[in-house]
């Protein structure tokens, strides 16, 4: 066998075995690129659960927050401007990622989507050859959504709104929603228990295969 033929064969294994598939005997992978959104506003819980919805999958998990933090970390004097520039940059950056990724590749991307128009979305997705697209949106209160925020205040790095977001937060989650580019599962956040991801990730399964854009 050359050496082109056994390249050849180990990325066919590869990505047979990068697929999923679901309960219904559905195989989740395509040529296109696939992106599971976990969206929802600051301190919902999004990105707890998109660290288990990636450790469950295997995945690869892009967070806005895991991108910008570390500039964070290094400048000085970072104003709220300047943090949403950041926030636009990473954003950029996502999707730049999923861009120069082989066809194929499923992401989840773990970030709070409404900063951005639904427009900007959808052009970033069809720059990166996205296909296929299912939103996870997690649902909070105004209250609980304040608590979480306050009692993190003191975790968050200069640079991250302050005590003085929380009645803006409270606002945003009121009004708030999904981005409805695809199939959503909404998460209650309220509930004490977390939520079950086995549950989530067969419904991932189960969509993603007959997902479209809208």
């Amino acid at each position: 066998m050359s050496d082109k033929s056994a390249a050849n064969d180990i990325n066919r294994f590869t990505r047979v075995n990068d697929a999923k598939v679901s309960p219904h005997g559905q195989q989740v992978d395509e040529n296109g690129k696939r992106i599971i959104m976990v969206n929802g506003i600051p301190a919902s819980g999004k990105s707890a659960l998109a660290e288990r919805l990636s450790q469950q999958a295997g995945w690869l998990k892009l967070s806005l927050d895991g991108i910008k933090n570390p500039f964070l970390q290094h400048l000085d004097g970072v104003d709220r401007a300047f943090n949403r520039t950041l926030g636009k940059a990473s954003y950029q950056v996502i999707w730049s990622i999923v861009a120069d990724a082989p066809a194929g590749s499923t992401f989840i991307v773990d970030a709070w989507f409404g900063f951005q128009p639904r427009e900007l979305l959808r052009d970033y997705l069809a720059q990166a050859g996205v296909t296929r697209l299912v939103e996870v949106w997690c649902q909070i209160s105004a209250e609980r959504v304040a608590g979480r925020y306050a009692a993190r205040l003191g975790e968050r790095l200069p640079g991250h709104p302050g005590a003085e977001y929380i009645a803006e937060l409270r606002a945003l989650a009121e009004r708030a929603g999904p981005m409805q580019l695809g199939p959503v599962y909404s998460v209650d956040q309220d509930r004490d228990q977390p939520p079950d991801v086995g549950i989530i990730y067969d419904w991932i399964l189960h969509q993603l295969p007959r997902s479209k854009i809208a």
